[in-house]
């Protein structure tokens, strides 16, 4: 009798396994399409870097055409950029046409002082979008640039 007991005891046993067995894969299964499920759809409403487009689009000003020699030694190179600034108000504008000439030059200095190998990518556009607003920036005392904009860049070889 204690036999039987022991059969039964161990049948019990082996009927447990075999309900994990099964149960165990189909709740992996449940676990990984939730968390698939989550990874896809909050990356949606996650920023990532700065967004090009802002809440708020500030005051736009069409600073002008500018045509450059670049500082390539080998060959004469010149760049024809368009350029588009956003500020943040009324007062800053104001500096900002206060301070064109000064403004502009700084922009000529910047632009000249780059290759068409540099200008060519877009981390050296990039590059060359942040040092813009940091030198522009250093000049205005009431505010500041919130972002420039190419709204044309050309460059070309003779």
């Amino acid at each position: 009798m204690a036999e039987e007991e022991k059969e039964v005891v161990e049948g019990k046993k082996g009927g447990s396994k075999k309900k994990l067995l099964i149960i165990l894969p189909f709740l992996l299964l449940i676990a990984a399409g939730g968390g698939g499920y989550f990874f896809v759809f909050s990356k949606k409403d996650k920023k990532e870097g700065p967004s090009p487009l802002p809440s708020q689009v500030g005051i736009m000003i069409d600073i002008g055409t500018f045509t450059v020699n670049l500082a390539d030694r080998d060959v004469d190179t010149y760049a024809r950029v368009s350029i588009t600034m956003e500020i943040s108000d009324q007062k800053v504008r104001q500096e900002v046409e206060k301070r064109l000439p000064i403004i502009k030059d700084v922009i000529i200095d910047v632009l000249s002082s780059k290759t068409s190998s540099y200008v060519k990518t877009p981390e050296g556009r990039e590059n060359l979008r942040l040092e813009l607003i940091k030198r522009i920036n250093n000049i205005l005392i009431e505010g500041g640039v919130r972002n420039i904009y190419f709204t044309e860049f050309v460059v070309q070889t003779t």
